[in-house]
Order: structure tokens, then sequence, then C-alpha cells
């Protein structure tokens, strides 16, 4: 089944030219040079992915993902010309599922499209894992319902952390190497890109840890990879 993708950019060029692209790589697009319009027509046709420049006149990309969260459930791929690790940052915070920065390669943006689209794609976690949940200490995660809760109280994660705590949370008290976390979490396309484990990592500590500076609980064995610990054992 053929899958619709809407492109979200200003710049008409680029519209034209990624739309012909996509479409000769078999996708079915649509496109929009503003937020306010890209909202209106996803509703009028639900995509399957969304391509969304930051930079964009009006309703910024940032404002326009968290519209488009509050519709519906669908991948985002942020395009950004700013290199500022703030914007990207902040991007997959709010829930983005990848970004791409300008000026990309077509390739790479149609491996991370079909990498998205096929994590999108996976049957949820509630369905291939046990529906027991994972306790480390005071810190339990439960998959079937997507919650995390730290000495009772709820944790608010971003989709991707989530993923990522699970992985610790499967393998507690052991060491995963970082490329064994982008196999996992991000997929094989991200191998060779360290970075991106690194900041999901800090916004967990930030997220779980007293003192997010000395983390207790996603402690760092140097070298080798990130491991989930009990801090009272």
């Amino acid at each position: 089944m053929t899958k619709r993708v809407l492109l979200v950019d200003d710049d008409a060029l680029m519209r034209r030219s990624l739309a012909f692209n996509l479409e000769q790589a078999g996708f079915a697009v649509s496109a929009a040079a503003s937020a306010e319009a890209a909202l209106a027509q996803a509703q009028l046709e639900p995509p399957d992915l969304v391509l969304l420049d930051i930079g964009l006149p009006g309703m910024d990309g940032l404002d326009a993902l968290r519209a488009l969260r509050a519709q519906m459930d669908v991948p985002v791929i942020f395009l950004t010309a700013r290199r500022r690790e703030l914007d990207e940052v902040l991007g997959l915070e709010l829930g983005a599922d990848d970004y791409v920065t300008k000026p990309f390669d077509f390739d790479v943006l149609l491996a991370r499209i079909k990498a998205v689209l096929r994590r999108f794609g996976t049957p949820a976690y509630s369905q291939l894992q046990p529906a027991d949940p994972l306790s480390v200490g005071d810190l339990v995660i439960d998959v079937a319902a997507h919650t995390v809760t730290l000495s009772g109280e709820p944790v608010d994660l971003a989709p991707r952390e989530f993923d990522l705590l699970h992985a610790l949370a499967q393998e507690a008290g052991r060491v995963i190497s970082l490329d064994d976390l982008l196999a996992r979490v991000w997929g094989a396309e991200y191998a060779g890109e360290p970075q991106v484990v690194y900041v999901h990592i800090r916004w967990l500590r930030e997220k779980l840890e007293e003192d997010p500076k000395h983390p207790q609980r996603i402690v760092t064995v140097r070298g080798v990879g990130y491991k989930l610990v009990d801090p009272a054992s």
C-alpha cells in the first residue's frame, strides 16, 4: 500500500524537488507552504508520515508539531536549516521521531523515512513483550500501559526516552554498549551516531536522577556503554 507523505516547507523549490524525488521513490506526496495549511490538509488526508520544516512563517515547526500531536498519532521528521543543537533537541523532546539537517542527501532522508515508517508500523511493545512491569528499585516501567513511575510518582517521557529506558531495564545491572542501544532503539541506520544516545541519556538523567551531573541510576561505564541500576542496592 502506497504511503502518503505530507511535506511542509515554505521553500517552493525545495517542495517541488523533494516531492518529485519522493514520488519517484514510490510515495504519494501532498505539500504545504505553512503549518496552518498543513494542519488543515492533514485533517482532510491523514498522512502516514510528515516532513516538517522548523523555520516556517507564522506558526513555526515546533508549534506545528504540538498541534499535529494533538490531532493525530503520526510519525514526524523535522527538516531544519538551523544547526543549533537546541532546535534538534527540543524537536525530539516534543515527540518528533527524527530530524535531518539541511542541506541533506536525498538517499539519507529516504533511509530515515523508511526507518521511521518501519518503527511506526511495528506492533506495540505491549504485544511483543510480557505484560508484567519491570522494576529496578523504586523505578517501575509498565510496558503494557506505556508508563513510568519513580517512587510511585509518574514520570513523563517522550516515546524514544521510554524505549531507551525500557532497553536498559530489560538488562538492569548489565552494561549495554552504545552500538547495541543504537540498534535496539533507533535501528541500524543510526550506526555510528552515538550523539543520539548521549542526548537521550542526558534527558533521562534529568528526569530520573536526584543529581543528573552525578548519576546513580543510569551509570556510565567508560568506553563501554551504560547500565541501569538500583541506587539503593
